[in-house]
């Protein structure tokens, strides 16, 4: 059976190179070098400037083309550098699908690093803060532009159920986790009576650590990886302070943030789980050290 991740396309360094310099011929003489593969996309680094996205599912077309809509718009308001789209790829008789190319930013994402106590702080308010901006932002005239609405039900208990569950006792198979029981009560307590549509606002949809950026200075250095962006519940993104700082630093976020009543906690935490035991699981099946890591240090940190 197939995993959901699986490429559709396959691309390469040749492939990348090829496309980027049928379109964009200024580019045609710069180094193309691998820069990361995700669930969505491959990407790529061209001339240490620019970064390269490819998708390499065809699900994850829409996700490309909605970046390139609405990133600088929300990129205007936000005090965190974003990905903004500068270079739109086509189709063409090699490659079957938009691609898109935005100007690098620096900085190690925060699944790779580890942080002392007043860093992880730090990084909790700046986060606050970012969310605070990004869900002020008016969503008409993005919805104007083509901004959807959550699709594949991200605080929907009946469809997020059955998949955490299959994926926690795969990590309790492993051995990477010791019990799978104190996550379903725990998902159980503050599970989505039903979506909350007086709630929406543009949320970035797939924030973790591994699209929260960390510089030199082990502060936040920019939210990459905007496909997942959407008019939603604000819960969906708060669920990072549960997935990737310490307990200690949730005041500080909620600080920063401003008021959170305490269904949003709790919908914050339950997507928390969910999303840190499909990190994990994700990271456990294809080898990654990282987001195994990260995963499972969401989860012990959503029972706190």
């Amino acid at each position: 059976m197939a995993e959901p991740w699986e490429a559709d396309v396959r691309i390469d360094v040749a492939l990348a190179s090829r496309a980027i310099a049928r379109q964009f011929p200024t580019l045609a003489a710069n180094a193309v070098v691998p820069f990361g593969e995700g669930w969505d996309n491959a990407a790529f680094l061209v001339g240490g400037r620019y970064v390269f996205r490819f998708p390499r599912r065809e699900v994850a077309v829409a996700l490309i083309e909605t970046e390139r809509r609405v990133l600088a718009s929300i990129a205007a308001h936000g005090p965190l550098p974003i990905p903004i789209p500068l270079f739109a790829g086509m189709p063409d008789g090699e490659y079957p699908w938009p691609f898109a190319g935005y100007a690098v930013l620096r900085g190690r994402p925060l699944s790779s690093v580890r942080l002392d106590d007043d860093a992880y702080e730090s990084l909790a308010v700046s986060c606050g803060r970012f969310l605070r901006a990004l869900h002020a932002i008016d969503a008409l005239p993005l919805r104007a532009s083509g901004l959807d609405t959550d699709r594949i039900g991200r605080l929907d208990h009946a469809r997020c159920m059955p998949k955490v569950l299959r994926r926690l006792g795969e990590l309790s198979a492993s051995g990477l986790l010791d019990e799978v029981a104190p996550f379903e009560r725990l998902l159980d307590e503050v599970a989505p009576a039903g979506p909350r549509g007086d709630r929406l606002a543009i949320v970035h949809g797939d924030l973790y650590a591994r699209h929260l950026l960390i510089g030199d200075d082990r502060r936040a250095a920019g939210i990459i990886d905007w496909g997942d962006v959407h008019l939603g519940d604000p819960a969906v993104d708060l669920a990072i302070v549960f997935e990737a700082f310490p307990p200690r630093t949730r005041d500080a976020f909620a600080d920063a943030y401003g008021k959170i009543d305490d269904q949003t906690w709790k919908l914050a935490r339950y997507h928390a789980v969910y999303h840190t035991a499909m990190v994990a699981h994700y990271g456990y099946r294809i080898g990654d050290a990282d987001l195994v890591r990260a995963g499972l240090a969401g989860l012990l940190s959503c029972g706190v």
